[in-house]
């Protein structure tokens, strides 16, 4: 089946809105390590730097994953003294 160009706008739209992100504060040294064990798990997010002067990143995950995401981000919130900001 081919789309239009309308329809895979609107499929690509859709995904969009079903994309969530954590603002997330982490010390400078921490960071290698906690993007090591976030990559670590398949397809469950993405990690981006957000602000390297502030040493922000931005965590995108899909709507559907966001306990596994937050049930992650909980167990490493003590170790890695990481900051959820938005």
């Amino acid at each position: 089946m081919t789309r239009t160009g309308a329809e895979s706008e609107k499929t690509m739209g859709e995904a969009a809105l079903r994309l969530k992100s954590h603002l997330i504060a982490i010390a400078a040294e921490r960071i290698v390590a906690f993007k090591s064990i976030i990559e670590s798990y398949d397809n469950l997010a993405t990690l981006r730097t957000e602000d390297p002067a502030r040493h922000y990143l931005r965590l995108y995950f899909a709507e559907d994953q966001a306990a596994d995401v937050e049930a992650l981000l909980e167990s490493l919130a003590k170790d890695f003294e990481l900051r959820i900001i938005a």
